[in-house]
């Protein structure tokens, strides 16, 4: 059995083409004037997921570089911030989850960020200076971890790529003197970002036990129309 679908391109435009457990929560944004069109995407809760964890992560780590708040205030504010990302997480991927079989990816996630929260309010809260030395490897090592494991359970190359990306990131940290926060927050909350604007590939469909029988014939007949269309343009480029 192939574990990586290598008829799927790495990276590629999103597909229209979308499973019901994609459709669920999907957002859709489109601003328009007169004829021309500014800014026109769509953000399923898988997308939605990376666009929040982006915007939490670029926020304290931008802040940690440049702002004069204490360490110990930022320790607070940070912790709870990480925490409404993971419920915002498990709330929004939750369907998608359970419809793929991938419940443990969340639980997963979740003790990541609960070992960086510990790791990081341990060196400031608790006093173990020597800790915050190595803040920026660390969460750049928690996430390629957390990369790696949903690219191996998904199957899909990307996020084994996105990890190995961070992990080739954490020696060049030393030659970013005085920079690391801000490198670690653009690794990091960049390829996130970029996550939620492109599509990603994925092992094959999966038997969708939770879905009704209209729900998965529905899930074929889309699974149909995006090989179609890989075919096509497989045909185009030769």
């Amino acid at each position: 059995m192939q574990f990586f679908n290598s008829a799927e391109p790495i990276f590629r435009h999103k597909q229209h083409t979308l499973d019901i457990q994609d459709r669920l929560g999907l957002l859709q944004i489109h601003w328009q004037m007169g004829n021309w069109t500014l800014f026109s995407r769509f953000y399923t809760r898988i997308d939605q997921i990376f666009v929040v964890w982006g915007l939490i992560t670029a926020l304290i780590f931008v802040v940690a570089q440049f702002s004069p708040i204490s360490w110990t205030q930022q320790a607070l504010l940070w912790t709870s911030l990480t925490l409404l990302g993971v419920v915002a997480m498990a709330v929004l991927a939750w369907f998608w989850v359970t419809v793929e079989r991938l419940r443990w990816l969340i639980y997963s996630w979740a003790g990541l960020m609960g070992l960086g929260i510990l790791y990081t309010d341990l060196g400031i809260l608790c006093g173990y200076w020597q800790f915050l030395l190595y803040l920026c490897p660390v969460w750049l090592g928690l996430s390629a971890v957390g990369y790696l494991i949903t690219g191996f359970g998904m199957g899909s190359r990307t996020f084994v790529l996105t990890g190995i990306v961070h992990l080739l990131v954490i020696p060049l940290l030393p030659y970013a003197t005085g920079w690391q926060f801000l490198v670690t927050g653009l690794v990091m909350a960049g390829s996130l970002l970029f996550l939620s604007e492109v599509q990603w590939d994925m092992r094959l469909p999966i038997e969708y036990e939770l879905l009704t029988p209209e729900q998965r014939e529905f899930n074929q007949e889309q699974h149909r129309l995006r090989r179609l269309g890989s075919l096509s343009r497989v045909g185009e480029r030769l």
